[in-house]
């Protein structure tokens, strides 16, 4: 997958999960629908922007893939919960669930 240079500083991580949070959130997001895709332009600042405010507006979405090999999708993965500050909760195959707690008000 092309990436744009990395321009948007890495948010803090999300607080690690145990076995039984990401067993509770996987089963929250069994129900959930891709709410953001990933083309063929790979992972963009745009990309982030909409996987950022998605995050904010559920804490909990997936997210699909679209293209690539096994790798790539890695590779994509890996950027998208840096740029974001988000938890990988799991992948399976070309979808991803995310989870980044809100922010306190």
């Amino acid at each position: 997958m092309t990436e744009a240079p990395d321009r948007t500083p890495a948010a803090p991580p999300a607080p690690p999960l145990t076995t039984r949070e990401r067993a509770g959130l996987k089963a929250r997001a069994h129900a959930l629908e891709p709410v953001v895709r990933v083309g063929h332009a790979g992972v963009t600042d745009a990309l982030i922007g909409s996987i950022d405010r998605a995050l904010l507006a559920h804490e909990l979405i997936k997210v699909k893939i679209g293209e690539g090999e096994r790798e790539d999708r890695a590779e994509a993965t890996t950027a998208i919960c840096a740029r974001t500050g988000a938890a990988l909760v799991q992948s399976v195959g070309r979808v991803i669930v995310l989870w980044r707690p809100a922010p306190e008000a």
